[in-house]
């Protein structure tokens, strides 16, 4: 290691330079105050060093120049040593000139554990536990939904082995046919095994020899007359079919990745699609920091190296421009992953019509970051930092309950998504069979009822659920989506401050004893109370239509047995609503066609609610 300071004086660069050696290595740029202004890889650290002090800068490149104070190099023994040095510095120092990838967590992965009745899992992190993995995929969303789809075409379990351990009767993901109920020995070792065959055949991409294996379980079961079993091997032929046909990319059976990179109005946009064993996994979009005037072609360059070192890299990567080091960067891709990895810029047929759709899709994602680069996108992300999420959430939900003391309580669901609230998706729930006020009961009954359906798949599992309350909320949110087997959903309680005043609201996490209490200028905090006011008016709005409708409802049509020609002799014969009210049960029973127990019925109608 070599360095030159000279923290009173400008830096002399020409002194430095003479140092130099002319070997591999990488070099970082630093500033009077000591922040790493840029690093940089070369494989002549002098001649790559000097061309900052010797040529034509950009504006950027000169103003970096500019604030230079010292230089530091490490010298390799090879420019690929170089490069996986210099996206480590990247990594860790953040410089303010480099290009820098924000999102740079694990991958997803989904986990078939090694038991007797194996459970379908969301895992990322350090691969460690006994088992399968499948994957990776681009985000939790995308894992989710798969997951989603695997609980519809095989019955395996998905829940945590401490609920699957302690069940004593199946739970609602049996009676949805979503599990066979392995809990309660409702099902033996080998019918699960084949099913867990056939899901691991899926998850490899041969979902063909699948069809081929149900086919002939349901022509084996018609044949003997086992018309119930042959029904639900055609269904799930029928549901394989539909994801083959969304999820199966025309051509293609092999790994690969497309990566597409476009830069406008100094906002870099990236778009990653997942392609394994011929599946489309989905895709990722990022926005990584990069410096002004910086190339569309050093972009991509940067984030392929930030992207794919110390991660799995499939045996191809496609790619809309060509990389800056493209045969470095495929040096050091083999090289870590022990067998040929080839980047490509030119491609036909099928390859370039999915390459032409990721394009499109970096177009649609640059064009909506930039019209919400300053507002919501910001909110999102600041989320992200407060709640320390892996990843920028894309969809949450937000319940709430509202009734007048216990009357026509309604629970509101709110949806937000990046775009802001996504009012398609919103619901409510008129809530039934619970004593006046029971908040608690209230909220049980609207989430069971909101995340059965999802897991019967009608709709989306969020990445986020806020519960307006504390942690006596929290909990019991958390119970009833384990009863659910709903997995991978971060619940947020959001308690209102004291006073209950706007700005002081504190943020409750199952894992955390204190609660997270952001400033309130926090763009994270405005955020979160503008899902919770949006459900709160949600829930009023349909509270107030449902007690008003009631208020204009005769009470006489609640009542069994009181039809139209009933209420008409009732009305007639008392004058209108008010008489019936002031009427008795003798005077009620005089009228023809009212027995004496639908005259007590009717006055309790009219009397019983008090």
């Amino acid at each position: 290691m070599s360095s030159v300071q000279q923290p009173n004086s400008s830096f002399d660069h020409k002194a430095f330079l003479k140092t130099l050696t002319n070997r591999p290595g990488v070099y970082r740029m630093i500033d009077a105050e000591g922040q790493v202004l840029y690093v940089g890889k070369a494989r002549d650290l002098k001649k790559r060093v000097s061309s900052y002090f010797s040529r034509a800068l950009n504006r950027r490149i000169q103003l970096m120049v500019s604030k230079i104070d010292s230089i530091e190099v490490a010298v390799t023994h090879t420019e690929a040593e170089a490069l996986i040095l210099e996206n480590n510095l990247i990594k860790s120092l953040k410089p303010r000139y480099n290009v820098l990838l924000r999102d740079d967590k694990s991958y997803p992965y989904i986990f078939l554990s090694d038991e007797d009745f194996p459970r379908l899992a969301f895992h990322r992190g350090p691969r460690k536990l006994k088992g399968r993995y499948f994957g990776p995929y681009p985000n939790a969303g995308s894992m989710r939904e798969t997951l989603q789809l695997m609980q519809k075409l095989f019955p395996i379990r998905q829940c945590e082995d401490a609920f699957y351990r302690n069940r004593s009767r199946p739970c609602l993901q049996y009676q949805i046919k979503r599990c066979t109920a392995p809990c309660v020995d409702l099902v033996n070792k080998e019918a699960y095994a084949e099913d867990v065959k056939d899901a691991v055949l899926f998850l490899q991409g041969k979902a063909n020899e699948v069809v081929d294996s149900l086919v002939a379980k349901m022509e084996a079961a018609s044949a003997e007359l086992e018309f119930e079993n042959a029904a639900r091997y055609r269904d799930q032929i029928a549901a394989l079919q539909k994801v083959q046909e969304r999820q199966y990319v025309s051509g293609e059976r092999g790994n690969l990745d497309i990566v597409v990179c476009l830069v406008k109005e100094t906002t870099a946009c990236i778009q990653v699609f997942f392609i394994r064993n011929g599946r489309n996994l989905g895709n990722k979009v990022f926005f990584p920091k990069s410096p002004e005037e910086e190339s569309d072609h050093a972009i991509l360059t940067a984030f392929l190296g930030q992207y794919y070192l110390d991660k799995p890299i499939p045996p191809e990567i496609i790619v809309n421009l060509q990389p800056e080091d493209q045969h470095l960067l495929e040096e050091v891709f083999s090289c870590q992953e022990k067998r040929q990895i080839k980047i490509k810029h030119q491609v036909r047929a099928e390859r370039a019509r999915w390459l032409k759709m990721a394009v499109h899709n970096a177009e649609v994602a640059l064009a909506s970051r930039l019209a919400s680069k300053t507002s919501l996108q910001r909110r999102f992300e600041m989320l992200q930092v407060a709640l320390e999420l892996d990843e920028m959430p894309a969809r949450m939900e937000c319940f709430d309950i509202s009734h007048t003391s216990g009357e026509q309580t309604v629970a509101s669901c709110v949806v937000f998504d990046q775009q802001g609230p996504l009012k398609s998706d919103y619901r409510r729930f008129n809530i039934e069979g619970i004593q006046g006020g029971d908040d608690y009961a209230a909220m049980q009954q609207a989430l069971t009822r909101r995340y059965s359906r999802i897991q019967s798949g009608d709709g989306v599992l969020p990445d986020i659920l806020f519960i307006d309350g504390g942690k006596g909320q929290l909990s019991a949110a958390h119970q009833i989506l384990e009863e659910q087997a709903v997995r991978g959903v971060l619940l947020v309680g959001v308690a209102k401050g004291a006073d209950r005043k706007a700005g002081l609201e504190r943020l409750f996490l199952l894992d955390r004893e204190a609660p997270i209490i952001l400033p309130a200028d926090s763009p994270a905090l405005h955020l979160v109370q503008h899902i919770r006011d949006e459900s709160h008016r949600f829930a009023i709005t349909g509270h107030r239509q449902r007690r008003d409708k009631k208020r204009k409802t005769s009470p006489l049509e609640a009542v069994p047995g009181v039809g139209p020609k009933r209420r008409q002799k009732l009305l007639k014969q008392f004058g209108g609503l008010q008489g019936i009210a002031r009427a008795g049960i003798e005077d009620l029973a005089r009228v023809d066609g009212i027995s004496a127990h639908l005259a007590e019925q009717i006055y309790e109608a009219f009397h019983g609610e008090g």
